[in-house]
């Protein structure tokens, strides 16, 4: 899940930058506003690589879905991004975390021993 949830983070970063500079050309929003909100937003996003499989990690993953849903307010093809981003999130936890029980299965039947090697004995 890690991994699935952490590509999904990273491309949100440079969408978050990416919107800052389009939020830029707003004259009703000041550079320092949109800076501050777009860099706190980028910032979560990194860390939240690294806290995804942490007890909160997914739901600050969903906070942060909704509040780039909300910056179409603003920039208004964030609308748009904001859905898709959303489905990437929800792909990345939901697969990912087939994965890691498929990944668990995997690994507790290699260290399980072969009815077989106790007859080879």
């Amino acid at each position: 899940m890690r991994t699935l949830c952490s590509s999904t983070l990273i491309g949100e970063f440079f969408i978050i930058g990416f919107a800052g500079l389009v939020a830029m050309k707003d004259p009703d929003l000041s550079m320092s506003t949109v800076w501050t909100v777009c860099g706190v937003a980028m910032l979560l996003s990194v860390l939240l690589c690294g806290m995804v499989t942490r007890p909160g990690g997914v739901a600050l993953g969903w906070a942060l879905q909704i509040a780039l849903v909300a910056a179409g307010f603003f920039v208004p093809m964030m609308f748009v991004l904001g859905v898709l981003f959303g489905a990437l999130w929800w792909a990345s936890v939901h697969y990912g975390r087939k994965i890691d029980e498929a990944k668990a299965r995997f690994a507790a039947q290699a260290d399980a021993p072969s009815p077989d090697a106790a007859d080879a004995v």
